[in-house]
């Protein structure tokens, strides 16, 4: 599983082989059952982690009890709730595994080490940084002026293979509409 996380890095951070080595001496490897948790509400967030395989759900239950779905965590991205990992407070989100996934952790004291050591380390955390504050902004502009049509064409780009391993009624809630609606819009694209 190592050998992904090392790929990726080599990938989209350019590090060397003495680099990748530093940040695999960092990292810890962790299996999920699906419906596991990996983070709860009210635990604080002490890692960041990245998908070597299965798929995540990084959400938040409201008051009525509805689940809230921000994102999902699929191969080679990177799931942490990064408000409770700042700040060191408890999370008011949770995040588990939608089907049997194995992660690769790295501490945050080992993960603020590897940013001060390797500038490409630090240079790649930065460009991630970056995407995901974009990727948060697009996904609010989205929700407020995109068609329900229009999200799920979004979604798909983002997440081509999802329906592989997460049920609809989480999509619908991912995109903010119903479940008819969803298989109303997926029903109109799989007749065209």
């Amino acid at each position: 599983m190592l050998k992904i996380l090392a790929d990726y890095l080599q990938k989209q951070a350019s590090l060397t082989d003495d680099e990748i080595e530093m940040v695999r001496a960092c990292t810890v490897t962790k299996k999920l059952r699906k419906r596991q948790y990996l983070l709860q509400e009210g635990d604080v967030c002490h890692y960041n982690c990245f998908v070597a395989s299965g798929c995540m759900r990084f959400y938040r239950v409201g008051e009525d009890g509805s689940e809230h779905i921000m994102t999902f965590g699929v191969v080679n991205w990177w799931v942490s709730d990064q408000e409770s990992y700042n700040n060191g407070t408890p999370s008011k989100n949770n995040i588990d595994a939608l089907a049997e996934s194995e992660l690769l952790l790295i501490e945050k004291k080992d993960w603020e080490n590897l940013v001060n050591t390797i500038p490409r380390f630090r240079d790649w955390r930065d460009r991630l940084k970056a995407r995901s504050f974009d990727a948060a902004q697009n996904r609010i502009m989205s929700h407020i002026s995109d068609t329900s049509e229009e999200k799920y064409l979004k979604f798909l780009n983002s997440y081509p293979d999802i329906f592989n391993c997460v049920p609809l009624h989480m999509v619908a809630s991912y995109l903010g509409v119903s479940r008819e609606t969803l298989s109303r819009i997926r029903n109109h694209y799989a007749k065209s």
